[in-house]
């Protein structure tokens, strides 16, 4: 029997190039960049075991797991609301990979392994909440979505959860989009086509935000 090999491959191999894109007469005023080989494991409280599942979180991630929609992070990891008793853990290396929770959670949590099911996309620059504002109803001001906030929504039809990283060193707001890999390549076209009139430095990247 042939032997089969399976390669992990972006769900955005075929529309992501990297450079330039859009308005070229400007600086950039987008930034979108895919971020690549992360670990994601959904987490789910079991009925009737919410407190048992945020103690076990305390003490395997040293923070609390959001009750509400925000994400939190620590040096190796960051915690996403993702709905009520429940939330995405997201990181790289393996510290916090499927087999290692499973046991963390084994009494309190059911596990759903995320990691090649999601696209990554880190949105930044000066005109990343005017492209956002094209496509979501939430609103975005400093104000209203602060640096840790997060949602479970959808933008341009398409369910996603976007949550606002740590600012650029130049200020700047960092939103950060998972959207499920089956529609990724669609939603970057619609992101695309939102942001061509401020010019897109498009890249990618291994680093998580």
């Amino acid at each position: 029997m042939a032997e089969i090999s399976w390669i992990s491959r972006s769900p955005l191999e075929h529309v992501l190039v990297v450079g330039a894109y859009g308005a070229r007469d400007v600086a950039p005023g987008i930034s979108l960049t895919e971020i690549r080989n992360f670990d994601l494991i959904q987490i789910m409280a079991r009925r009737g075991k919410g407190a048992e599942l945020a103690n076990a979180a305390k003490a395997r991630f040293g923070m609390a797991a959001p009750e509400v929609p925000k994400a939190v992070s620590a040096s190796d990891v960051t915690l996403i609301w993702s709905g009520p008793d429940q939330f995405l853990v997201l990181s790289k290396g393996g510290k916090h990979a499927m087999d290692i929770l499973s046991q963390t959670f084994s009494q309190s949590a059911s596990l759903s392994d995320q990691s090649h099911a999601r696209a990554l996309i880190s949105i930044s620059g000066t005109k990343a909440r005017a492209m956002l504002a094209k496509l979501s109803s939430l609103d975005l001001h400093p104000a209203s979505f602060p640096i840790g906030a997060a949602a479970a929504t959808s933008i341009d039809h398409t369910s996603v959860n976007l949550w606002r990283g740590s600012d650029l060193p130049d200020g700047q707001a960092v939103f950060n989009l998972l959207v499920f890999a089956t529609f990724a390549e669609s939603l970057w076209r619609t992101m695309l086509d939102a942001a061509a009139e401020y010019g897109v430095d498009i890249g990618y990247s291994e680093e998580l935000g």
